[in-house]
């Protein structure tokens, strides 16, 4: 089987683990400062500050922006349901705005249309680690005041114009598993804002600057240095990772072209797709339907994911809070698309056995 999603750990991260193992600092220490160091001068922002995951992380920057309870945000339909759940987190009212059938991701000409008085910022997806169109999203954010947070938990080293996402506005990332680079769980902030630095540090750790003194109401989001010493070494290895996932993603793009109702990911020329993962679109003209080839790809030993069958504005929780919005591209995206594995340890012969059972079919 060629596994759809697969984690990278070497003896430079069994080693590193033992030596934090050993020195008898395996809470929150040195080493989440030395990756919040590291972390910030890769994305190029001032700050970086570690949490336990990319929900955590996302919920604390809500919170250090002060989202308030009927304060509406603006974001994606289509996206994991933890980019949107942070919202209620926060009593905040999520809005959605449907997607562009090009890239996935949150289509800046449908974002304007949703702005109200009641309105405070806008969460941008970069969707599979694809950057979402910054320049649009950043001047709506100005005209109209609103703060921006990247969800770019899928998107570690991707860029918008040779700036890394993660550095518009105030980033968020995550360090799952699957993610391009793992530090087991766990989740970053990142921001050029000392005082929002500041503040994600009081929430991360129950309002707590100094031992014992609760400032304001906090939570237990802290990382540990166990994770830290993980993502330092994954860190470094990140370029190198992103570079093989490009290069299985150009391979793919190249040996599944010309297939009758299969649409390719689309890569354009400003911006860095690091390819978190490879979705690829099967239309009515496919001569079977994308859960039938989902069947068939398992049955030849090709793993597989459908991120995500049901966009969130028809997920059951959110149907009982009362939301019936008609999001018609997010709604279709969502029957069409199925990942396909791209990861670096997936090898030409892996990618070549997978194109030619494309053309089998």
């Amino acid at each position: 089987m060629i596994p759809i999603a697969k984690p990278i750990l070497g003896e430079e991260e069994k080693k590193a683990v033992i030596e934090v193992i050993n020195s008898g600092i395996i809470a929150e220490g040195p080493k989440v400062k030395e990756f919040e160091k590291k972390f910030s001068e890769y994305i190029g922002v001032k700050y970086a500050v570690a949490t336990s995951s990319g929900t955590t992380a996302l919920h604390t920057a809500l919170l250090a922006h002060e989202i308030k309870p009927n304060d509406e945000i603006i974001t994606t339909p289509f996206t994991f349901i933890a980019t949107v759940n942070s919202i209620l987190y926060c009593g905040a009212r999520p809005v959605f705005a449907d997607i562009s059938e090009e890239d996935f991701n949150i289509d800046p000409e449908k974002i304007e249309e949703k702005v109200t008085k009641k309105t405070k910022a806008i969460i941008p997806v970069h969707l599979y680690g694809n950057p979402c169109d910054m320049d649009e999203i950043m001047k709506i954010a100005t005209d109209y005041n609103l703060k921006v947070i990247e969800d770019a938990c899928q998107a570690h080293g991707a860029s918008y114009k040779g700036k890394k996402v993660g550095s518009f506005g105030t980033g968020v990332f995550s360090f799952y598993p699957t993610k391009n680079m793992t530090t087991s769980e766990g989740g970053m902030i990142t921001t050029d804002n000392e005082k929002i630095a500041e503040k994600c540090k009081l929430i991360r750790s129950h309002g707590s600057a100094v031992r014992y003194h609760h400032n304001i109401l906090g939570f237990n989001y802290r990382m540990t240095d166990i994770e830290a010493t993980i993502g330092i070494e994954q860190l470094k290895k990140l370029n190198s990772f992103n570079k093989k996932r490009i290069e299985n993603a150009n391979y793919l793009n190249k040996g599944l072209s010309g297939i009758k109702g299969i649409i390719s990911p689309k890569i354009e020329k400003n911006k860095t797709h690091v390819f978190h993962q490879y979705t690829i679109r099967v239309t009515k003209d496919f001569k079977i339907t994308r859960d039938e080839l989902q069947k068939k790809l398992q049955e030849k030993g090709v793993g597989t994911a459908i991120y995500y069958p049901i966009p969130i504005h028809l997920q059951e929780l959110y149907i009982k809070l009362g939301y019936k919005d008609k999001l018609p591209v997010s709604e279709k995206i969502s029957q069409e698309v199925i990942s396909l594995p791209i990861h670096p340890s997936v090898t030409k012969e892996n990618l070549d056995y997978i194109i030619q059972t494309f053309n089998n079919f």
